[in-house]
Order: structure tokens, then sequence, then C-alpha cells
């Protein structure tokens, strides 16, 4: 196929669409450009691999810095781990991406997308999302699609599509909506505590210009006289599974019925009937068919065995509207909180449990010099004063397997919560901590980043972090049988792995600040959204209601491990001043009194120690370099040296001035040494400031309440 440019209109903006121009062995290219962002995306499919019973989908987004005119950091001067917002982006483009591809097929699948250029008014990852869905469709893979995605933005009292980065971040909601011709599979968003019927609204607006993209995908296809591919599945021999079926699956409801089993349980009952199936295949002739489909692929019982069991619980669930553990479609299961469960040495910490799901969250406080700096990332000037990561250990659902750094999945969730509470966070100038919190999940049984959401929430109030308001989440599930559809409330791991959506909500009992829906089906329709939504309110509250029992608003107290911050206001002019040549003087300081000290361009200076006197003794050196002096000031000093013609008196932290000898006293004065000594204490007034800057005292004309102000004044200050 040769070199094919289309340019299409869209919500007022021109998307200018090449295919074919660039990556030419690759299956399919296409580069999408609008403004002066350009992401350029690819797919490729490969044969087979041996032994796969997946889909071995990889997608891949990559930011080059050469797209905003820059060069990265570092010894290598190259692009290296990829940043946690490019890692966020290749999720984003893969969760619609998936459920659209037959569920039989095998064939290696990779999308590769680059940023290639990037301006401040169009964001490139819907851009690379419905990027991905072209260029699959010219690579011709068997796929369901189009696909497309938009972004949503509320600004004021209206929504917008596809806002520009100022318009996200001064807006009350960023919603990503993707869809296919059958209804939305993915939402992604954060929310400034909107109701649900607003992010009903915004949902449903987004996925009208989802079609507008669809529509425009299709006349592409027609342009460049290609076809959607369809390719017919692969027969399969249902020999095997009426096997298992006849003699299973009355077992496996029996099973599935038996309310009172933990998850533990019912996987061993489960492993039971399927043994005692592997047993009597063994015993079949070697030629038999049932054997021979057995032997040919090792996991072919297993994934049978699978496949029955999920579709009898579903059946269940549509059929009788009750759930493996006897729970109401719309119940949540026993929840249980503890606070400060961990020594004081960790500033604020909390143990969520729901079911079988526990969560270990910890908070930490720091420095505003602990913000984490977003380095090699496109987006510039960027720093994160709060940060939540989550861990998911192997033992959490009873396995065992090297521990590695957090993958795609972990630090996915760890985003979801952290996007959840940043919404109900203390403004900086209230509240100048870094905030770091961390999830550990000890036990995993479905909703596991909800419960994370949960337990930050417990964390940071125990922390006495104040906090607009508790956040709390739930995950919603989904059963579709054609026409039936079953919305299920906290769903745990196998309503998960064997049901249709993972829908997670997160918000406060105002509104929404998080929301997170994965398909495994190829779409939606919005009012079944909406249920879910509708249906989650009541589960968050619920437990909401749990978590206040514990806690109810933020301690009063913080940890005394945590350190104490002060934060005081300087001119920016004088930055240098307390910074010193080399850093000299900030260092002196910091030895001196054990505190840290970070300065901001503008002039904010935060002082932190773990002991409040010594961020105070640091807050009066600085306040004293760079207190605005005025003839006329008194103040109480202490001699620091003699000359022979005056002594030196250190009136304020970190500033001298010198007293002449004329000026010690109202008589003449034959040796400074007869008047002062180094050590004494003196009440001194400002004479005059010279030219250069120097500061000339005296002990001359001071009124007695001017004096009784001073030593008022300096005793507040120590």
């Amino acid at each position: 196929m040769g070199e094919f440019e289309k340019s299409i209109s869209f919500d007022g903006r021109d998307i200018r669409l090449n295919v074919g121009l660039f990556a030419p062995q690759a299956g399919g290219s296409v580069l999408l450009q609008s403004g002066d962002t350009a992401v350029l995306v690819m797919a490729t499919r490969s044969t087979a691999r041996e032994g796969i019973d997946f889909l071995p989908l990889t997608v891949d987004y990559e930011e080059r810095l050469y797209a905003a005119g820059r060069i990265p950091g570092g010894f290598s001067r190259r692009e290296g781990r990829p940043p946690e917002r490019v890692i966020l982006t290749s999720r984003l483009i893969d969760r619609p991406l998936r459920p659209l591809f037959p569920s039989w097929l095998r064939d290696d699948l990779q999308v590769v997308a680059y940023t290639l250029s990037m301006d401040e008014q169009v964001p490139p990852d819907v851009l690379a999302v419905t990027g991905a869905s072209i260029a699959t469709l010219v690579a011709q893979i068997p796929f369901n699609g189009p696909m497309a995605a938009v972004r949503v933005g509320l600004v004021g009292d209206d929504f917008i599509i596809n806002p520009t980065y100022a318009e996200i971040e001064t807006g009350d909601l960023d919603l990503v909506v993707a869809g296919s011709p059958h209804g939305v599979i993915m939402v992604e968003a954060g929310a400034n505590q909107l109701p649900e019927r607003d992010i009903i609204e915004a949902i449903e607006f987004g996925y009208e210009a989802v079609q507008d993209l669809i529509k425009q995908q299709l006349d592409l296809l027609t342009d460049l006289d290609l076809q959607i591919i369809q390719e017919a599945p692969p027969e399969v021999d249902k020999s095997l599974e009426n096997f298992i079926s006849d003699r299973a699956t009355d077992e496996i409801k029996k099973i599935l019925s038996q309310f009172d089993l933990d998850k533990t349980s019912r996987d061993e009952a489960l492993d039971v009937i399927k043994e005692r199936i592997a047993t009597e295949i063994s015993e079949l002739p070697e030629q038999d068919p049932i054997q021979l489909a057995a032997t040919t692929d090792s996991k072919a019982l297993g994934n049978t065995f699978k496949g029955i069991t999920k579709q009898l619980m579903r059946r269940q669930i549509v059929e009788d509207n009750v759930r493996v553990d006897g729970r109401k479609l719309d119940e949540v299961r026993p929840v249980s909180c503890q606070v400060g469960i961990l020594p004081p040495r960790v500033h604020g910490s909390a143990l969520f449990n729901r079911g079988l799901t526990q969560v270990l969250s910890a908070c930490t406080l720091g420095t505003p010099g602990d913000a984490q700096s977003l380095h090699d990332d496109l987006q510039t000037d960027q720093e994160k004063r709060y940060l939540h990561h989550y861990n998911f250990p192997p033992f959490s659902v009873g396995e065992t397997k090297p521990l590695r750094a957090p993958g795609r999945r972990e630090i996915g969730h760890g985003a979801l919560a952290e996007r959840a509470l940043l919404p109900v966070l203390p403004p900086q100038e209230k509240f100048p901590y870094v905030i770091r919190v961390v999830s550990e999940v000890l036990s995993s049984n479905g909703s596991t980043s909800m419960g994370s959401v949960c337990g930050s929430t417990l964390s940071l109030m125990d922390a006495g972090v104040p906090i607009a308001k508790p956040v709390s989440g739930a995950a919603m599930g989904l059963i579709k049988e054609g026409d039936e559809v079953r919305v299920l409330t906290d769903i745990q791991g196998i309503e998960d792995f064997l049901g249709d959506m993972d829908f997670k909500v997160a918000g406060t009992d105002t509104g929404i600040t998080a929301l997170q829906m994965d398909m495994k089906i190829s779409g939606l329709s919005v009012d079944v959204i909406a249920q879910a939504i509708n249906q989650a309110k009541g589960a968050r509250l619920h437990i909401l209601e749990k978590m206040l029992e514990v806690i109810d608003k933020p301690r009063e107290d913080m940890s005394a491990y945590a350190p104490r911050l002060l934060t005081i206001k300087i001119e920016p002019d004088m930055i240098g001043l307390v910074i010193g040549p080399g850093g000299k003087t900030i260092k002196g300081i910091t030895e001196e009194t054990g505190a840290t000290i970070d300065i901001n361009d503008d002039g904010t200076v935060t002082i932190a120690a773990l002991e409040e006197h010594k961020a105070r003794k640091a807050k009066n050196i600085i306040q004293g370099m760079t207190r605005k002096l005025n003839e006329g000031d008194v103040y109480v000093g202490r001699v620091t040296r003699i000359i022979p013609i005056g002594a030196f008196v250190e009136f304020l932290p970190g500033k001298e001035g010198m007293i002449h000898i004329s000026q010690l006293a109202d008589y003449r004065v034959g040796k400074v040494e007869d008047e002062v000594a180094v050590g004494d204490e003196v009440i001194v007034k400002v004479r005059e400031i010279d030219s250069k800057g120097r500061i000339n005292l005296t002990r001359l004309g001071i009124h007695p309440d001017q004096a009784a102000a001073a030593r008022e004044a300096a005793a507040i200050n120590r």
C-alpha cells in the first residue's frame, strides 16, 4: 500500500492522518497530527508461538524528548526507564484495544506508539489510543473495531472534548472514554468530587464524540479500499469439553452453591474434581480422541475445566441472582479497619480488610525537598507532592515467585489510588509536607486497588493530614449473557476473573474522585454503566461508614517522629543572601541548627526538623538575615568581638552591626573593654545603614519602653 493522507475535522480541530509513509515493514502504521502534536503508531502481527493459550499482545508507548526540543539528562544523555506517565499511557492504549481481538487469536501482536512532537495544547495519549485502532485495521489484523478514545473536561458548567493541559489542570474533570461501535469499552477519570449524574452525562457526551471518530475510521478504510478482517475461528473439538461436562457439571454446581466455602476451600474442592477427571482420561485408550486432546495440549484439560466452571458460575448469577459466596448482587463483603497499627516511627498506618482482601497502608510525611521531580518527561516543570505506591507480592494470592520491581499493573493501581485522593488533600500553603503512602497488599481476593484507597485514607487521617473529606472505593463487576445483564457490587477474585467488567469507583460522600473501567467484551451501553455507577454509591457509603467508626477525622497531633515544618516568606532578591556563595550560608545554618531548609523561587522558605525548637532557631536566623532594617529599630544583641574603635554586636540571627566607641555611653569611653566584653547582652538601636550596607549601632537615646519591647521580642524568639 502506498502513502495516503487524509484530514478529518473533529470537534472544531483538524486531525491529519498519514498512512503508509512511515515504517513500511510494520503491518500497519499511521501518523496522527493535531496542532504540533504528532503521534506515530505501528501495529504488527507475527506467527503464533508453540504452546500459547492466550493472546500475546504487547503495547508500548514511548516518548522521545526531542518531541519537546529537549536533550535527556543523565550520563548517557538518552532516554532510559520510562517515566510513570508513559507506562500509564501504555496501559491506556492496551485496555480498550485488547477486548476487541477475537478470543481465539494466538498470534503475537505488538502495538508501538511514539510521540514525535508535542505542543501544550494537544495531549498525545488519546491520539495514540485512536491511532492504535487505525494501525490495527490497516495491518489487517482480525479486530472487532474500529475503536477510538476522547478526553472530556469540565470547565465551569460545560463539558469540552479533548481539553488542553491548562484546561485539564483548572477543570473539575479529566475523563478518558474509549468505545467501539458496540458501546463503551474503557473509562478512566479523575474528578473533583463530582456527583454521579455529572459523571454519567460526561461519559455519554464522550461516547457521542467517539462514535464520530469511529465513522471517520470507517470512511478511511473505504478510501484505502480495505475491509475489517473477520477471520473464521479455528474448529474446536468438543469431545473433551463434553467429556468433562458430563462428569463434572453437577459437582461443580454443588461447590459453587456452597456459600460457606472460602476461596481456598473452593479452589481445593474444584481441584479435586479436576484431578479425578484427569485420572479418568489417563485410563482411556491411547488413541481415544479425548486422551489425544488432553495430551496433545498440556493446558487443554485445565482451560476446558476453567471454561465450564466459568459458564456455570455465570449461569448461577444470571438465573438465580446468587453469587458464589451467597451474597446479594449489591452486597458488600464484611469490612473491618484498624489505624495506628504500626509503631509511631511510621507517621500514620492503617489495616483495611474487605472479605479476604487485606491492605496495609503506611503514610510518611516529608519535607518539600522530598517532592518527586518529573525529569525526562515531556511535561516539564512538574513536581509531585503526593505519592502513592502499591505493592502486590506473590504471597498475597498464596503463590511463590521472585520479587521484582513494580510492573505495569502495580504502577497503574498505585496511580488510580493516588488520583482518588488528590482532590481532598490540603493545599501546599496550608500543609507544606510532601506525602507518601505505600499500600502493601497482604491478601488479595478482588479489588485491592480500592482497598488501597480506603487504607490510604485511614493512614492519612492517622498521620494527622487534614484531608477535606475521607475517600472510599468499591469495584463493580458485570455478567452479561445475551440480553441478560447483572451488575455485581464489590467483586471478589473469581467474579473478576470469570466476569465481563472490572469497574472501580472511588469518592467521598459528596461525589466521585476517580473511576477506572475495563471490559472483557466489545462494548457496553451507557445505561448499564450508569447502573454500575449508581449502585457503587451505596457500596462506597457503606464502606465509608465502617471506616469512620474507627477514625472520624484527621488526628490533631502528628507522630513525634514526623518532621516539624515552619514556613516563612522572604523577598526573592534575598534568596542569594540566605544561600550564600556556593551554598556556604545555608549549609552553615543547617549545621548549626540541625534543620533542613528548602527555598522556592518565589521566596517561600520551608524549614524542617524533628524537634520544633531546631526549626524555630533556623527560622529566626533566616528572618534575622532577611529582615528589612529601619533606622531607630531597637534590638537585644550579644557582643561577638571587640576592636579598638568599637564592638560588633549580633542583634539578629546572622546579622551584625558595630557600635562605635563614641556610641557606647553618654560619656567619653577610654577603652571599649571598660564598657563591654565578648558575650555581653546589650540593648542597641540602629543608628544608620551606610551606602555599603554596613550597620552602625548605638546604645544612646533608647527609651525604656523600647528596651522593654526589645527584651520581650527576644524572649519570644528564643
